[in-house]
């Protein structure tokens, strides 16, 4: 069942004109692939609501959220910097998810503990970011994430700069919050490998369009000259 549609939603960056039409399953990560400058990040941020479509729209749960603000919109997004403050605790970045000023209620306190159990950081609490290690500085992010319990998490090349071992260990733990919590993923990376490992769905990008779009497998075995030149085979 398609969760999130997306048609004939179009945005101008200098010369290149990009059209996106795209349809996502409810559940699902979908991987994002495509050259550098294809328009991955400009279509994550299209959904996100930080760049203003100029034509087209984009549904989820069959609401159109075209014209809605930011954070009216039923996603959050993990970029590659995750933007810890190095003064505020763990529990502290974790709930600037829920109030940039920190004024938490009971309620609020409940969740960043119910969020950093998510990310197997409980006990982590009073910490701070120096005093963690890299992947442990991800699941923080990734808490504050899941923290607004929003339908759809967009990672956009969230794990870039990890290791593979890690990038590995980050994506299972994505994968155990979709299952647990019901979330669908949107995933650029300019890694197949990480496609190839978490991906239900593949889309590949180029020119600012969908090129192709299906199983992941069929995808990234695709005879399209773009993917074959983009995958080096």
């Amino acid at each position: 069942m398609s969760y999130i549609e997306i048609a004939g939603l179009q945005f101008t960056y200098e010369d290149l004109v990009m059209r996106f039409d795209l349809t996502v399953n409810e559940g699902e990560v979908m991987a994002i692939i495509g050259p550098s400058g294809a328009g991955k990040s400009t279509l994550l941020a299209l959904i996100g609501g930080f760049e203003a479509a100029q034509a087209g729209s984009i549904m989820v749960g069959g609401e159109d959220i075209t014209d809605l603000a930011p954070d009216a919109r039923p996603v959050t997004t993990l970029f590659q910097d995750h933007n810890l403050f190095a003064h505020l605790s763990v529990a502290q970045n974790v709930g600037l998810g829920l109030h940039p000023g920190l004024r938490l209620s009971t309620e609020d306190r409940a969740a960043v503990a119910w969020a950093l159990e998510q990310v197997g950081l409980t006990g982590f609490e009073e910490r701070l970011p120096g005093q963690l290690s890299g992947g442990e500085r991800q699941r923080v992010a990734i808490a504050r994430c899941i923290l607004r319990k929003r339908p759809v998490l967009m990672l956009d090349e969230a794990f870039a700069a990890l290791g593979p071992a890690l990038r590995r260990e980050m994506l299972q733990l994505v994968l155990g919050l979709k299952d647990r919590n019901g979330l669908t993923v949107l995933m650029v990376t300019h890694d197949p490998a990480d496609a190839a490992f978490a991906a239900d769905h593949t889309s590949f990008i180029a020119d600012g369009k969908v090129v192709m779009s299906g199983a992941t497998a069929t995808v990234l075995a695709s005879t399209h000259v773009a993917i074959r030149d983009y995958l080096g085979t």
